[in-house]
């Protein structure tokens, strides 16, 4: 069974609105501190938010603050990324990951998504 399963990944146009969803089949997914990441074509993946395992607290790359809101509902087993403001450097597969707080600010995780697509046409 994948442990992690994101849904969501479309073409949107600029300044769009799109919801990420990451749906984890680990029983301890509302004890693991989950995060999303991007990588562009051509371009290293690079960090974009990370919540606690309750959602107490949150963090987020520069770039993406103001814009993405990371949200979790632990009775669902779901992680969320709700992106506002699409530009179309956003465009990159976007990745889910479950881990450690402090793992996931360094891009290390215990588990993987598979990716979703997101493209915003300019």
């Amino acid at each position: 069974q994948v442990p992690l399963v994101e849904l969501g990944g479309r073409l949107v146009q600029a300044g769009g609105s799109l919801r990420l969803s990451c749906a984890a089949s680990r029983r301890t997914f509302s004890s693991d501190a989950m995060g999303w990441f991007r990588q562009a074509p051509g371009k290293e993946r690079e960090f974009v938010a990370v919540i606690n395992w309750n959602g107490d607290f949150t963090y987020y790359a520069d770039s993406m603050k103001g814009r993405f809101t990371i949200s979790r509902d632990n009775a669902k087993n779901t992680v969320y990324l709700q992106m506002n403001s699409l530009k179309p450097e956003d465009t990159a597969v976007y990745y889910c990951a479950a881990g450690s707080w402090s793992d996931l600010r360094k891009q290390r995780a215990d588990y993987w998504g598979q990716g979703t697509q997101v493209t915003v046409s300019s």
